[in-house]
């Protein structure tokens, strides 16, 4: 770990200088209401390990070091006030036990949960610390506000399935829920959860010096995750719902945040409910984790629409992070500040691109107004300027900038191994970084040093100048992800890969998997090349519920579809009859053949041997794989 550069102090400075660290309303709204702190700091999982440290980040208690930048640290400081937290009388907040918040909201007999954290065991200490001081109130319904992980994760850690099968809790979540939570910690689930390694540094030394939270929430619990499916779907904009005596009038926002959103008012409470659509931060139009390109233009207009629907019913603005904001006018300035800074980088970034600018130079041309930037939630800690304008880019431009030089470029490896020669050999191109270290150009020290890394990763003189360039990145960043990436290269170069620190494929997401999202998540498998020459024909036959699909794998491809009466369609090689966990077990290879055979929760009729094949032609996921190295 190197210290601080002067650079590194000069650009912190230089950066902050106009910053309004004497306002204080945060500070004031992130500790009202405050009713008690958990006695027991660690949470920990049934083997004994710690998921969570309410006390990990105390150090942020103390003034910030030159090896942060301070308007992070102060973000750290805001979101480590963790307890139980009136928000009005009826509806209280678990601050502090997880990336998210979680929201009770307390009815006629019992409660309605907002938003259950990550894991179960979180989800659990943190509804334990609000029964200890409000009561043992059974818990009438659990809303999701939307299909990200961090919202209903824990859900188990706070009510059961058999809760849910016996009528006593709702579970109510927007339109299109399960689609989207399922098909995100799937399809592309391996690669995300590696690189929420880096975003969230997870993995990393907590420290003035290392991981000091990421913006949103200070980082991601390392417990259990679940899932129970909705009972309730809310598919429109002005729906209605009373439970336990607690009204609620909805607003879905698809394509906001998540694909699938809501916000909600609790009109007797005068208190609004938004989701994850509006923070105390400026938030991901692309998280750099990695997903689908979210549409700013739209996020905006719904905020707009929150404005007119709810505005003259508001005293209370409150979400899934951080703290809520308090008045009528200042809840209504809040939002449509946040609003106005997502349509400004939006219709920016357009009036740019079609004057012929690229992604990454209007990245380094658009500043926010400064009315904007004296809000301290527009502040970059989550999001960025410059990424959101790249992805705001990419959403409507793709991934090419029209240069015929970029459309068929050599990949890492082999740019690299032409960018070293022609730098004059490995110890010229570290010679020539190291000057650029020397003068603060960190940004240009890694372009040189990733391409020495590339061309032999054995070079500890790459390495090394490229770690120390990416910690003096990190030690600058205002945002919160940034810092978490930078030092997460930097720790990978000195240390080795660290892998992926959280569990994001528990069995409850298996479990909601429909047989065609089974099917789907095979196909991304299949090693094409292998199966060239390859041509199968599988039936399936599914006993509960009761469907038909016909699988044929040709020239690498895998297609499926469903059928009325497999005896109806050319005759399959292989024809199987299971239930969809079954199904699950041959996936993942964790059944046990002869014994579902004899069981006869599997019956195979035709030749097994192809089954067998399309399994072995399943390529196993690295979870492990390389991101700062070739």
């Amino acid at each position: 770990m190197s210290p601080s550069t002067e650079s590194t102090r000069r650009s912190i400075a230089e950066s902050t200088a106009d910053f309004p660290f004497d306002d204080r309303q945060d500070f004031d709204d992130a500790t009202r209401g405050f009713v008690a702190r958990s006695t027991d700091r660690q949470v920990r999982a049934d083997d004994g390990r710690v998921v969570w440290d309410l006390d990990a980040y105390s150090f942020l208690e103390d003034d910030a070091p030159d090896t942060a930048n301070p308007s992070l640290w102060r973000q750290g400081q805001l979101l480590i006030q963790d307890g139980l937290f009136e928000v009005v009388p009826g509806i209280y907040q678990l601050r502090g036990f997880d990336l998210s918040v979680m929201t009770v909201v307390e009815g006629d007999t019992g409660v309605v949960v907002i938003d259950p954290l990550i894991s179960q065991e979180t989800a659990a200490a943190a509804f334990a610390l609000y029964r200890e001081h409000r009561g043992d109130r059974p818990v009438r319904a659990m809303i999701y506000t939307h299909s990200h992980i961090d919202h209903f994760g824990g859900v188990k850690g706070i009510i059961s399935d058999s809760d849910v099968v016996s009528g006593a809790v709702q579970v109510i979540a927007p339109v299109g829920f399960m689609e989207a939570a399922v098909s995100e910690n799937v399809f592309a689930g391996p690669a995300m959860a590696r690189r929420a390694g880096y975003m969230y540094g997870a993995a990393l030394p907590k420290g003035p010096d290392g991981q000091i939270g990421s913006g949103l929430g200070q980082t991601t619990s390392t417990g259990t995750p679940s899932l129970i499916a909705p009972t309730v779907e809310i598919g429109h904009t002005g729906e209605e719902l009373v439970v336990d005596g607690v009204r609620m009038v909805f607003q879905v926002t698809p394509g906001t945040e998540a694909p699938a959103e809501m916000n909600f008012l609790f009109p007797d409470h005068r208190a609004l409910c938004m989701a994850e659509n509006t923070s105390h931060t400026m938030h991901n139009i692309l998280t750099i984790r990695g997903a689908q390109v979210r549409d700013a233009h739209a996020w905006a207009h719904y905020l707009t629409e929150t404005i007119e629907l709810f505005g003259d019913r508001t005293d209370v603005v409150f979400a899934s992070h951080h703290w809520p904001t308090w008045g009528h006018d200042q809840a209504l300035e809040f939002i449509g500040v946040q609003r106005d800074m997502y349509l400004y980088l939006h219709d920016q970034t357009l009036r740019l691109l079609n004057q012929g600018h690229t992604g990454p130079e209007i990245a380094e041309m658009i500043e926010t107004p400064p009315a904007l930037t004296r809000a301290w939630h527009t502040h970059g800690y989550y999001g960025s300027v410059s990424h959101n304008v790249k992805a705001i880019y990419q959403r409507y431009m793709g991934w090419y900038d029209a240069n015929p030089a970029n459309l068929w470029a050599h990949p890492p490896v082999e740019a690299a191994h032409r960018y070293v020669a022609a730098f004059g050999g490995p110890d010229a191109a570290v010679e020539l970084a190291r000057r650029a270290y020397d003068q603060g150009d960190y940004r240009w020290v890694v372009e040189v040093c990733k391409h020495v890394v590339f061309d032999d990763e054995s070079n500890q003189d790459g390495r090394a100048l490229l770690a120390d360039a990416m910690e003096q990145l990190g030690f600058g960043a205002e945002n919160g992800t940034w810092r978490n990436a930078f030092l997460a290269g930097a720790h990978e170069l000195r240390h080795g890969v660290f892998g992926t620190p959280s569990n994001v494929s528990p069995a409850d997401f298996a479990l909601a998997l429909s047989p065609q999202q089974i099917f789907d998540a095979i196909a991304v498998r299949i090693d094409g090349p292998r199966a060239w020459d390859e041509h199968l024909r599988i039936g399936w036959r599914f006993t509960d519920p009761e469907a038909s699909f016909m699988m044929e794998l040709r020239n690498g491809v895998l297609v499926h579809h469903p059928v009325e009466d497999l005896e109806t369609v050319a005759a399959p090689q292989v024809t199987l009859t299971l239930d969809a966990a079954t199904l699950l077990g041959i996936v993942t290879q964790q059944l046990d053949l002869a014994a579902a055979l004899d069981e006869g929760t599997l019956v195979i009729d035709g030749d097994a041997g192809v089954l067998l094949t399309l399994v072995g032609l399943a390529d196993d996921v690295d979870p492990n794989f390389a991101i700062v190295t070739p």
